[in-house]
């Protein structure tokens, strides 16, 4: 998923292990150390974001779903009024009949197989999809192993449907952390040395489960209702304490759609509610217990207008409503329980889009987004309920312009932004072991996002068709109003998003059953620091990946193929904790080093037809 999402111009997704990564968009969420959060994610229309604000959708192999979208920024009223967006997973809709079965190995003892296939008896249709993922690691305490399964099944009938989806996960994943500067010039494979010590990892179960039911009231007139519940146990070996938790839930999502010949309406409420526990202990002795209440409630409408052919106008708002409660279980550390409810947030959006003609199109939007603070955020440095926390909230203004031109052998997309901030939520690392949410105050993020497509040639034999596609952002992410410890930093540019990035990618078929593909792609300058001065240089990764289809008309066909990461053997840092706290002597944890060249080859087998 990491190499579709960072294809994509103003997000960026950064890996520092198997089980931690992060995700950017236009700069949201870069401040979160070790997970993604001011995103909202969805699965078939049921929310997969936990009501800590936390987003996984990496946990979700490609050869599951059927497409992937992206909103960048607050401008989706439909889906939350995330800051940094939406991440919108869908898996086939009416994929067919047939089966897809992989096997891939590595480098790194790293080794992939992967099912997927489909039936489609009558009016309804059945498809799944196995993954297990298996590596040594490139770095000591590296050990990972991830099992997933994804099914969806559809029954259609003329007036309604049935729409039932179930995920589940099983990760094992040992924890290498991050690394101070020398130890990450000099010995990059080496774990935190009190990671190592302690064999540290997590490990957890996650079970996902939704159904949707669609009614078409009439011909203009759509309901559709989805009911979801999911659950998660965890646990993590750390070198200052384990902890121990386990979290379930559940909720409704319906959307009433209302269609007239140049209005569409929508109206629709989200609501979900989550009880999560957590333990703490040393050496097996418990040493905190809590369990946190969480309710969130979202309310939306949105309408667009078509006064013409060539014009659509889109208005939306949403009201939006979270409220924690924490029960303290441990009553050794005195009562922390407390009671924190958020006020109510409305999010409008405006939308215009312009299209005179079919090749050229223009768009402009506005809309107000916000996170909450995550339920650690909330806690002040003792663990009681911090009552002057608040959600962070912002405008977006967005213009931008489609074009394809030349018969369809280039395509344009030209977009710049504007997000103003208040109440930057940061999360702040007190000691190792305990964090704490504060506002910093407000920021400014603006940029320029251009993605161009171009078919090359396109030949019936050799050379056959070369595509090359060029992504590139240019972003500036500054604190215009925000003081900490009596430091102030106005002025200064955010850490941890680079100031510019570029990705190129070229595929070439010089034969129908034969593919080249190489992109390469450049990171830009990142500061460690609030402080800004300490930064990280720019770096450039190149890929390269062949593959060749050897086609049977009656069984199928193998596709066959390898694959270079890392070209180049850059070192390089593939996610930066910026901010990090220096412990005694030690040196500020600030890089997890990227993968070496590193290599694998692997074989795809597709059946088509059956289970008919």
């Amino acid at each position: 998923m990491a190499h579709a999402l960072n294809s994509v111009p103003g997000i960026l997704m950064q890996s520092g292990t198997f089980s931690t990564s992060r995700i950017v968009i236009r700069g949201m969420g870069s401040r979160t150390p070790y997970n993604t959060n001011r995103i909202r994610t969805y699965l078939n229309d049921i929310p997969l974001t936990s009501t800590d604000g936390v987003s996984t959708p990496e946990e979700i192999d490609l050869i599951g779903l059927d497409r992937l979208e992206v909103i960048k920024g607050p401008a989706s009223a439909l889906y939350g009024s995330g800051l940094g967006g939406n991440i919108n997973l869908q898996t086939p809709l009416h994929p067919g009949s047939g089966l897809v079965a992989g096997l891939q190995y590595g480098s790194f003892n790293t080794a992939k197989a992967g099912l997927a296939g489909s039936v489609t008896p009558g009016h309804s249709y059945i498809h799944g999809s196995l993954r297990d993922l298996g590596s040594s690691g490139y770095r000591e305490n590296n050990l990972n192993r991830r099992t997933s399964m994804l099914a969806t099944a559809l029954v259609e009938q003329p007036h309604w449907s049935i729409r039932a989806t179930v995920l589940l996960i099983d990760v094992y994943s040992q924890i290498p952390s991050s690394l101070g500067r020398t130890l990450f010039e000099n010995s990059p494979r080496a774990a935190a040395p009190n990671w190592v010590a302690v064999g540290g990892y997590e490990k957890y179960k996650k079970a996902i489960t939704g159904i949707s039911f669609t009614n078409k009231l009439s011909d203009r007139l759509v309901n559709r209702l989805t009911l979801f519940g999911r659950w998660n146990d965890a646990y993590e070996k750390r070198p200052f304490n384990n902890l121990d938790d386990r979290s379930a839930g559940g909720g409704l999502r319906n959307r009433l759609s209302f269609r007239t010949g140049k209005t569409d309406w929508i109206l629709g409420t989200e609501l979900i509610f989550e009880q999560y526990d957590w333990k703490l202990d040393i050496d097996q002795v418990l040493i905190n217990h809590n369990s946190e209440s969480r309710i969130q409630s979202n309310f939306f409408g949105m309408v667009y207008y078509r006064p013409v052919r060539t014009v659509n106008i889109s208005v939306a708002g949403a009201l939006n409503r979270v409220n924690y409660r924490l029960r303290d279980r441990y009553a050794p550390n005195g009562d922390q329980s407390g009671i924190r409810k958020f006020p109510l947030i409305f999010s409008p959006r405006l939308g215009i889009n312009w299209a005179p003609a079919e090749p050229f199109s223009v768009y402009f939007s506005t809309g107000h987004g916000f996170s909450h603070p995550s339920p650690e955020e909330t806690l002040l440095p003792a663990g009681e309920v911090n009552p002057g926390i608040r959600p962070e909230q912002g405008f977006q203004s967005e213009l931008g312009t489609r074009l394809n031109l030349l018969g369809g052998i280039l395509s344009a997309d030209l977009a710049i932004y504007r997000i103003e901030l208040k109440d930057l939520l940061t999360t702040k690392r007190i000691t190792e072991d305990i964090f704490t949410g504060i506002n910093a105050g407000r920021t400014l993020h603006q940029g320029v996002e251009i993605r161009l497509e171009s078919r090359i040639f396109n030949r019936p034999a050799f050379p056959g068709n070369l595509v090359a596609a060029v992504s590139y952002t240019r972003s500036v992410n500054r604190f215009i109003d925000f003081s900490d410890d009596g430091i102030t930093y106005d002025g200064n540019l955010l850490p941890g998003i680079p100031d510019q990035s570029m990705v190129l990618q070229f595929t070439w078929k010089p034969l129908v059953k034969m593919k080249v593909a190489l992109d390469t792609g450049y990171t830009g300058n990142q500061f460690l620091t609030d402080h800004n001065t300490d930064i990280y240089p720019g770096y450039w990764l190149t890929n390269l990946k062949w593959s060749f289809d050897v086609d049977s008309k009656k069984a199928g066909y193998l596709t066959c193929y390898i694959g270079i990461n890392n070209v180049s053997d850059t070192h390089y840092a593939s996610m930066l904790v910026i901010n990090a706290l220096a412990t005694g002597s030690s040196e500020p944890r600030y890089f997890y080093p990227g993968l070496p060249r590193h290599g694998y080859f692997g074989l795809q087998y597709t059946i088509r037809g059956v289970g008919k």
